[in-house]
């Protein structure tokens, strides 16, 4: 039995047959469902009736899926993207994640895929216009402040994270442990009040990503494959998407490079050494510090103790040696928990 109708949703392919049965399962739960065969009517229908969520597919006659996929996100902000093709390059996906696709899933597909997809979609587009929201609201009553901005619409941040976390044992108040973390090494090197800030803001939301990787690679309980890391990591490609509308350039900057190896040995990394920016280098030594002091789905906490000695064994390799050696004085004189 269907639902109530819920969300629209426009599903564009040029195979009739897939959106047929597309439209169909979904429908039958209570989406409503709308179709486009190809680039152009997919542009028009949302101009005369904008969707909610557009199931974009990448092959088709005339301009390609990832070509309007931009178009979409500028033209159309409120409305998120799934792309769904048969196209299971890493690169490809990690620039869909980039230009603001909400997630990619490869065909074929299952529809219970499906389902998760769209949920996940669209609970990120209204986390997204919860925070804009607030953003405007803060606008209209400090006269756009950049300070006082933050501070009104903190509250749906600080929301966001908890949705990501709150249901996952391993990551609960991980970003809340890698923030105070962060800000205790940036005390020690002095940083400004505006440096802190930014520093906070990109600790709180430097895995904010992870709201487009798929929960069950996210969580496996093995080791994944080079495949699978590929597709975790492409959560600093879709953080700085979903944020940069709400914070400036330097925290979008830090949550981009917040994997950087210092020495430039990291996955499709372009900067090194002091390149990378500072705050990234921070976040980068103390997410890796709390990841390791904490349990995973694959493994236990390692001690105190180890997760140091591993900090200074990466010392200068994929860890900023200054950075580095802070933490592992401040640990051990106790200044974090």
């Amino acid at each position: 039995m269907a639902t109530a109708p819920r969300e629209k949703i426009l599903l564009v392919d040029d195979e009739e047959s897939i959106r047929f049965v597309l439209n169909k399962g979904l429908s039958m739960r209570g989406y409503v469902c709308d179709e486009a065969s190809n680039s152009e009517e997919a542009l028009n229908k949302l101009e005369a009736k904008p969707s909610e969520l557009v199931m974009l597919d990448i092959n088709m006659p005339g301009r390609q899926g990832t070509e309007i996929l931009p178009d979409i996100r500028r033209r159309f902000p409120d409305t998120a993207v799934i792309m769904a093709s048969a196209i299971n390059d890493e690169h490809i996906i990690a620039k869909c994640i980039k230009d603001g696709a909400q997630d990619y899933i490869v065909k074929p597909f299952g529809f219970e895929q499906v389902l998760q997809s769209v949920s996940f979609a669209l609970e990120k587009r209204r986390l997204e216009l919860q925070i804009r929201y607030h953003l405007q609201k803060s606008d209209g009553r400090n006269n756009g402040q950049p300070t006082e901005i933050r501070a009104v619409f903190l509250d749906a941040i600080e929301l966001l994270i908890r949705t990501l976390e709150e249901n996952d044992k391993y990551t609960a108040g991980h970003s809340q442990k890698v923030t105070l973390i962060a800000l205790a090494i940036g005390r020690r090197l002095d940083l400004s009040l505006e440096e802190m800030e930014d520093l906070r803001w990109a600790a709180l939301l430097h895995d904010v990503g992870k709201i487009a990787v798929d929960p069950d690679i996210l969580n496996k309980p093995s080791k994944l494959t080079p495949t699978e890391y590929r597709h975790i990591m492409t959560h600093a490609l879709a953080g700085p998407s979903l944020v940069k509308p709400f914070v400036n350039e330097r925290v979008v900057a830090i949550i981009s490079h917040h994997h950087d190896h210092y020495d430039g040995s990291g996955l499709d990394q372009l900067v090194a050494g002091e390149k990378i920016p500072l705050g990234a280098r921070i976040v980068a030594v103390a997410d890796a510090f709390q990841a390791m002091t904490s349990d995973r789905p694959y493994r236990h906490a390692i001690t105190r103790e180890d997760a140091l000695e591993e900090l200074r064994a990466c010392s200068g390799s994929q860890f900023d040696p200054v950075v580095a050696a802070i933490l592992v004085k401040i640990a051990k004189n106790g200044q974090i928990a």
